[in-house]
């Protein structure tokens, strides 16, 4: 560490070196501090604002001010819904950080991750399970605008179980949600004003493409920036709640709208609890956390992300072939 009294003196760069000795005190579990060049960091984060700014714009596009009318006026599958997201996500995020006993900067990771809103992805894997499309979209577009007000409460509460209150930038959090805001807010107005090119916009914009295909570059950028270190974001313990979350997002969703008796949209809102908005998470962590303290952990969402689409789309497999079995059972029946 470079003890020269200009830096010593920097109240930010004084803070950032304590939180960098409380998480390196468990060599077990230690997050690695190499720093990436700031070529480097800029890139990934001008790269990670881009890519949501067109996510965002692209849900807006999908947001029917009548469709939502319909759904507020009747509201018992979005309150459901926001109930399992809200509810159920950040919960599992808390329960699966104290579990795995993970160190203050991953335990920050894994709750910002489980109090993100729903992801523009659960649509498509909804659309895959014959669930209401419709009801998706709004719950995806109600839990987006919820956000601004919910993940920092969740954070704030959750954190106290983890004495993570001065670890969390708050207000960086809530600038980063209300700017989300505007891209999505031009796409509802594209979309009720010019619907033509919101159209255009949504098939230009494949959701699923564009995700994956960011998960990769920024995926080797980062490697570039930051060599081994990359590998601290696929340790054990984070791959194992990479895996469990969305399986338990799943599950939960579909047993809360099971037992309120919902049928068609039981898939739905199990699709919906489940995936996270990981665009909006990665952002998050990438720019309202100094690089020096979140290092490569801001991909843990990516992973996440590639471990929810790989049980969804089992589960649609499954799903399928339940359908055929019935079909075929029904026809002998006959």
């Amino acid at each position: 560490m470079d003890h020269t009294p200009h830096q010593s003196s920097d109240p930010e760069l004084w803070q950032n070196s304590i939180i960098l000795c409380n998480l390196t005190a468990d060599n077990t579990s230690s997050v690695s501090t190499d720093v990436m060049s700031p070529v480097i960091d800029k890139t990934i984060s001008i790269l990670m604002i881009i890519v949501l700014f067109i996510t965002m714009v692209s849900m807006g596009c999908t947001m029917e001010v009548s469709k939502i009318k319909h759904h507020i006026v009747k509201p018992k599958g979005v309150a459901i819904a926001l109930l399992a997201q809200y509810g159920v996500m950040p919960l599992t995020a808390f329960c699966l950080a104290k579990a795995f006993q993970l160190p203050e900067i991953m335990a920050v990771v894994v709750l910002i991750c489980g109090c993100c809103p729903g992801g523009a992805l659960s649509n498509l894997l909804a659309l895959a399970l014959q669930g209401d499309m419709n009801l998706s979209i709004v719950m995806t577009s109600c839990s987006t605008l919820l956000a601004l007000g919910m993940m920092p409460l969740l954070l704030y509460l959750y954190c106290q179980g983890f004495n993570l209150q001065s670890a969390v930038p708050y207000v960086d959090i809530i600038i980063s949600l209300i700017l989300i805001l505007v891209p999505c807010g031009a796409g509802i107005l594209i979309n009720y004003f010019r619907p033509q090119y919101s159209k255009t916009i949504t098939k230009v914009n494949a959701g699923v493409a564009i995700m994956m295909i960011s998960v990769v570059v920024v995926g080797i950028i980062t490697t570039v920036g930051v060599g081994g270190s990359i590998l601290t974001v696929l340790s054990p313990n984070l791959m194992a709640i990479g895996a469990l979350m969305p399986f338990i997002g799943y599950s939960f969703g579909y047993i809360i709208s099971s037992l309120f008796r919902l049928s068609q949209e039981r898939r739905t809102v199990a699709m919906e609890t489940g995936c996270q908005n990981i665009q909006l998470c990665s952002t998050i962590l990438k720019v309202a956390f100094p690089s020096a303290v979140i290092g490569p952990l801001f991909l843990f969402p990516m992973v996440y992300a590639s471990l929810q689409l790989i049980e969804a789309l089992a589960l649609i497999v499954l799903f399928r072939c339940h359908q055929r079995f019935t079909r075929k059972e029904k026809g002998k029946t006959f």
